[in-house]
């Protein structure tokens, strides 16, 4: 009887331990919200025109142009059903950048308001201006932070939609933003920089050369990263100090990057239609892989939603 107890024994970890294997799970990936089994490469035609894409938890969200003005998608991230359309309002310009704040989606109507949407439902909870020629935007926790492309600042907004701060961006034409768990980094497309802000209260930290055009960021928990895309490149920065850790070649003009836990996905649009999606090793830069995407596919927006990157594309959306 103890003989056929540790033979069943054996035999159920030897299970366990091929499903582990075939499961592939990496550790590492800290950012992981949930983990599902699903079909892991797949192409959705959206009938859509897309801007940028952001998870939920549960859900993938994408900002663009539908028939009728700004719109926003919500979609089941298993198998790209599309679960909702929700408007954003009689604009004829697209809805832009995105993100989610743990119950809501705070999505840009460009060129210079933003809409608080209930993930639950896709309901517009409020519609604020945002200054003028609004580009990226970040949630620190608490509050919305949003980049001033025209007006060289950025604003504070609190859950309320109302407006807390206006801070300096520290260089010209701010565009994208992040949040590193204590201080808002900002860059400056014109002045080839980036500005590090304290969340708490708005002040100048410190501004940082990167490469030329600087457009959007990522965070990896000890290190910022920055999209060069007059440079087709990315700058990888301490974000305790702000040392240049390492320049790293990427597609052309790289647009919008993403972490994994593990590694940064990169998002470069192409500039004629060659876009592509590179894969770096966030230890060390090192390329892991690069795939180009079909032609006229111009790509903007890059998500992680804990087992997939997701990536836009000309009326696409791209699961890899």
């Amino acid at each position: 009887m103890k003989r056929s107890l540790l033979t069943l024994a054996l035999a159920m970890a030897a299970i366990a331990g091929l499903a582990q294997a075939q499961l592939k799970f990496n550790p590492n990936q800290v950012a992981i919200l949930r983990w599902y089994q699903a079909n892991q490469t797949a192409s959705f035609n959206l009938q859509f025109s897309p801007s940028y894409v952001a998870f939920d938890g549960a859900n993938i969200w994408v900002s663009g142009s539908g028939f009728d003005g700004p719109a926003l998608l919500k979609l089941r991230p298993s198998d790209g059903t599309v679960l909702g359309t929700f408007a954003l309002g009689s604009s004829i310009s697209p809805a832009g950048h995105l993100v989610f704040d743990g119950a809501n989606v705070w999505v840009m109507i460009l060129p210079d308001a933003i809409c608080k949407v209930r993930a639950s439902d896709g309901t517009v909870l409020l519609t604020t201006g945002a200054g003028r020629g609004e580009a990226g935007m970040a949630f620190d926790g608490t509050h919305l932070w949003v980049a001033n492309y025209d007006n060289n600042d950025v604003l504070e907004f609190g859950a309320d939609g109302n407006l807390l701060g206006t801070f300096l961006s520290g260089g010209l034409n701010p565009s994208g933003v992040t949040f590193d768990g204590d201080n808002i980094w900002v860059t400056n497309y014109s002045s080839n920089s980036v500005t590090k802000l304290r969340a708490s209260d708005g002040k100048v930290l410190g501004t940082f050369p990167v490469g030329r055009g600087p457009v959007g960021l990522a965070f990896d928990g000890g290190n910022i990263w920055v999209g060069n895309y007059g440079s087709n490149s990315v700058t990888k920065l301490r974000a305790g100090d702000g040392k240049v850790l390492g320049t790293f070649t990427v597609g052309t003009e790289p647009e919008s990057l993403a972490f994994d836990g593990a590694n940064i996905w990169v998002a470069s649009d192409g500039g004629n239609g060659y876009s592509s999606v590179t894969k770096l090793r966030a230890s060390d830069g090192a390329v892991l892989g690069t795939l180009a995407l079909p032609t006229l596919n111009l790509t903007i927006g890059v998500a992680f939603d804990g087992a997939n990157i997701w990536v836009t594309g000309t009326y696409n959306l791209f699961k890899m």
